[in-house]
């Protein structure tokens, strides 16, 4: 049922401006072992290739319910892989010499008889674009990220996880450790230490995919700095670290890149499960399976996401490339009260039928909209109840029923709480009139 109230006046209505296009991808989420068979990669980030194919083949560690998370179009629908349970690299190093650097050896004979160059200073760091090397920044980093390992009964996953506070809390991805949801064992080791530190699950949040663990006993350790995802730009550096793969726990792997986009809806899962995220940031870093939960760093060392899904090889057997996805902090930051008094949220499946991004500033200004808050309509899902209620693309959604809304989270903190089949008043911004609309949740089914 809907119920449009239209402003007073008869002023005509401006077309909604062209927005930036939702997407769909598979996750980059934590590594998992059964003894002798492949391990199913847990979300992480995503953002829309080309083409068209079905829903990416994800298994996730357990199987969540999810909230709000509207179906992609089949154009933007990357596909999960599947790692091995252990992965064995052999690297063989081609050792070259070479002139660089400020004072090059005298060429020297070994007692085989082969002259080389040799140099004695030290390989140069990569620079940032505000001057500080990425070596330094990791350094600066890396004694607030954890490898997480995780078992469950038949099964054993691997992920990351950051130290928010000194007495040992981490926030992580909901789906590194659903596995110890039903009572399996969690434990850290910080990096640089091949210790394994025993875990509790303190809170779990899967609609959002962020959890919150702490490690027993702790005192004195140095948490992560959060920036302000909400001031990032396409084009911004980045640096993403992880425990990628699983390789070795202690670790952990560095990646650099950019911010790729902003505001991405991202659907991962399989014929049995799925989850879908909003206002995700879209980053060409590498992120791969086991980099889920660690930071990824603005140019200062802040943490401004949590990497959660990547885009893999597509139906048609199209690789992705440089695509994967992060939890921004502001998302993050507004789940921790409700985790650190020990929340479970899972969703009891009620569904508007939109794709959602927050409102900026920026966006405010290059899209011409009137205000700068409130939960952007990106799409509008065919068949739902926002779309028999005539929500409309460029829509902005700045209140559900008696609750202001100023952000793409906000909906989804709604509307976790409600059931299918409840209507809620959303109060909408369409041009410059202000709106009421009446929408009957329905599920993701349509």
């Amino acid at each position: 049922m809907s119920d449009i109230t239209p402003p007073l006046g008869d002023e005509p209505e401006s077309p909604a401006p062209a927005l930036p296009e939702p997407t769909q991808v598979g996750a980059a989420g934590a590594t998992s072992e059964l003894a002798g068979e492949p391990a199913a990669m847990s979300p992480e980030p995503w953002a829309p290739p080309p083409g068209d194919g079905e829903d990416p083949a994800y298994v996730p560690a357990a199987a969540p319910q999810f909230v709000d998370a509207p179906a992609l179009s089949s154009q933007e629908r990357p596909s999960r892989g599947v790692w091995p349970t252990r992965v064995s690299l052999l690297l063989v190093a081609a050792l070259v010499g070479g002139l660089a650097g400020h004072y090059a050896a005298p060429a020297s004979s070994g007692g085989n008889g082969v002259s080389v160059n040799q140099v004695s200073s030290a390989p140069g760091g990569a620079v940032l674009p505000n001057g500080k090397t990425i070596p330094a920044l990791v350094r600066q980093v890396v004694p607030s990220v954890v490898s997480i390992d995780v078992r469950g009964p038949g099964s054993e996953d691997q992920g990351t996880g950051m130290i928010i506070s000194s007495n040992g809390l981490v926030v992580t991805n909901n789906h590194v450790i659903a596995a110890a949801v039903g009572g399996g064992t969690i434990t850290v080791t910080r990096t640089g230490s091949t210790k394994a530190l025993p875990a509790t699950l303190i809170g779990t949040n899967s609609v959002n995919d962020v959890a919150l663990i702490r490690i027993n006993g702790a005192s004195g350790l140095p948490p992560v700095t959060f920036g302000n995802s909400n001031s990032l730009v396409a084009g911004d550096a980045v640096v993403a670290i992880g425990n990628a793969l699983g390789l070795a726990a202690g670790t952990p792997t560095v990646t650099q890149g950019i911010v790729s986009a902003l505001g991405r809806t991202v659907t991962a899962g399989s014929s049995t499960s799925s989850e879908t995220l909003n206002n995700m940031i879209q980053t060409d870093a590498a992120i791969n399976p086991g980099n889920s939960g660690g930071p990824l760093l603005d140019s200062q060392g802040n943490v401004i996401g949590m990497n959660t899904a990547v885009a893999g090889t597509l139906p048609d057997g199209t690789n992705a490339q440089n695509i994967g996805f992060a939890i921004p902090d502001a998302t993050i930051l507004s789940l921790l009260s409700s985790l650190k008094s020990g929340a479970s949220v899972v969703s009891h499946g009620a569904f508007v039928g939109v794709e959602i991004m927050s409102m900026t500033p920026s966006l405010e200004i290059q899209f011409g909209f009137s205000v700068s808050s409130g939960a952007l309509v990106q799409g509008v899902i065919p068949g739902t109840g926002a779309a028999k209620a005539g929500v409309r693309q460029g829509d902005i959604i700045v209140k559900i029923n008696s609750t202001n809304i100023s952000s793409a989270q906000d909906v989804t903190n709604v509307i976790t709480a409600l059931k299918p089949g409840d209507v809620v008043t959303l109060g909408i911004v369409r041009g410059t009139h202000h709106i009421s609309i009446k929408v009957t949740l329905g599920t993701k089914a349509g």
